[in-house]
Order: structure tokens, then sequence, then C-alpha cells
């Protein structure tokens, strides 16, 4: 059995702090000094921060791996998580569907669009947004990629209502390459 072969093998590194050049140089480099096998990973600069979520496997208990990590951590004023993950590399929906919201920035558009989706079973696996425009006239940008058994259409109808609201959401089919 390899390392992967087991749930319980992988973790979920998190580390935030102030964005830096060199983040994910300093923090790569221990964990594969470590050892570790690095899966499927997220990492964004959000305001002035840079975020780091990373699947990390590898034969030593999770114990060595935070303290290995915790001197650059602490060095790059990094906050570290690290927590067993139930689920393991690649065991996960593939989005089927995708969801662009547009619109002049109010508070209340997440909330709106999201609970409109649970309500039609759409889950939700990547959310990223932006504010585009200027600060007299924001323009909100919100692209969602789920996994539905409903059809495009119907989705599309039970958002509609937000074109009330001053809100453009297109509904389209996730694209997916193969080759």
């Amino acid at each position: 059995m390899t390392v992967t072969d087991t749930l319980s093998d992988w973790n979920l590194l998190t580390l935030v702090g102030a964005d830096r050049p060199g983040i994910v140089a300093r923090i790569t480099r221990v964990l594969y000094e470590c050892g570790c096998n690095l899966g499927e990973a997220s990492m964004i600069r959000l305001g002035g921060n840079f975020t780091i979520m990373l699947m990390v496997s590898g034969a030593r208990p999770e114990a060595e791996i935070r303290d290995a990590l915790a001197p650059v951590a602490q060095e790059l004023d990094l906050r570290l998580h690290l927590d067993p993950l139930s689920g393991g590399l690649h065991q996960h929906l593939m989005p089927n569907v995708q969801v662009r919201v547009t619109g002049a920035d109010r508070a209340g558009i997440v909330a709106e669009v999201t609970e409109i989706l649970a309500e039609q079973g759409v889950n939700i696996l990547e959310l990223d947004s932006d504010v585009a425009g200027d600060r007299d006239h924001p323009i909100y940008i919100m692209n969602i990629q789920g996994y539905s058994d409903r059809t495009l259409e119907s989705l599309a109808d039970a958002l509609a209502p937000m074109t009330a609201r001053g809100v453009s959401v297109d509904v389209s089919p996730v694209d997916v390459l193969i080759g």
C-alpha cells in the first residue's frame, strides 16, 4: 500500500498571512524535506494576504510536519493549521455547472444566489469573486462551479428572479477537457 492509498494519510494544510515573495517556496521546501507528497492545492492572494490550502501526505506524523513548518510560519508571520482529511486525493465531484453573476456591488448577492443554488441541490465546489469598476460604480463579479443533477434550464429559471434585483446571472455547462 502506498502513502496515497488510505484516506487518513492526507492532511489539509492551511496557511494565511501578509503577502510577500517566497512564501510558497519556503513552505514547499520544508514539506519536501519532510518527505511529504503534495496533492490538490489552492493558493491565492486575497486583499493583502496570501492563503495556501494544500493537501499533504507523508510517512511522518502530523505533529512532526507541524513542528517542521512552525519556524518558517513564525518567521513569515503565517497562521498555520493542519487537519486530517476525510477524503483522499481526487476523491471529489467534478463540476458540471457554472454560474456567472455580475451586477452593481451590494450586500447580500452571495447569500441570495447561494441560497437559491442550495434550494436547487447544487453542491458548490468552487466560488471566486472580485469587485471591478471604480469606487463610485463597483461591479460585483462571482463565478461558481458546482455539481447538480438538475438541468441548466431549471437552474437558470430558479435564478431568474435575481434580474429584478439588478443582477445578471448566466448558467452554463462546465467544459471538461480530456486529452
